[in-house]
């Protein structure tokens, strides 16, 4: 099994030295380093966001730079979706993104965890768990999502969490670790 295979199938893999993997990403950097350079909302911008998640952009999505993706194709955005400034997106599991999201500045979604050991942790694994974000949402600045996390539909999440759990549908999360505060009625 490749090592690539392994990180589709949430295995632990060498993500560090892996020459495969090492290529995609740096294909991915390349695509946002076009991306953030061109001018805002220029045919080479979305040709870079385009090739960047390896599909047809969904209606309405608004893509702000700088964004940072690992590997771009591993993330899905639904239609009507903002992604504000300074946005990184580590998605070696699939990072998932419903309809109507809204994310705010400087928000992170990190699919990717090392081994608490450093000697295995030095041989460059990782294991990559999956996001997946309902619709509806509204994520705060400087949102912190951690991997294998599930948001249902309708939620918010106050500035500055960090999501160390799931969450149901219609809650409103906030802190460190973020927990519900209250359920909204839609």
């Amino acid at each position: 099994m490749t090592e690539k295979e392994k990180m589709t199938r949430g295995d632990w893999h060498d993500a560090n030295f892996d020459e495969e993997l090492l290529a995609e990403r740096s294909k991915a950097e390349a695509l946002c380093y076009i991306f953030n350079m061109s001018k805002p909302g220029s045919d080479e911008q979305l040709s870079a966001l385009t090739n960047l998640l390896n599909a047809e952009l969904p209606d309405g999505l608004t893509v702000l730079a700088p964004v940072y993706f690992d590997y771009g194709n591993r993330t899905k955005f639904g239609s009507g979706c903002f992604v504000n400034h300074g946005c990184y997106f580590m998605d070696g599991g699939t990072i998932s993104v419903g309809n109507n999201v809204f994310i705010g500045p400087f928000c992170g979604f990190y699919t990717a965890s090392h081994p608490l050991d450093y000697k295995t942790r030095n041989m460059g694994l990782e294991r990559a768990l999956p996001i997946i974000i309902g619709d509806n949402c509204w994520f705060g600045a400087n949102v912190t999502v951690l991997q294998g996390i599930t948001i249902g539909n309708g939620c918010v999440i106050a500035a500055g969490s960090v999501v160390t759990k799931d969450v149901p549908d219609n809650a409103m999360i906030a802190g460190v670790p973020a927990v519900v505060k209250k359920i909204i009625e839609q």
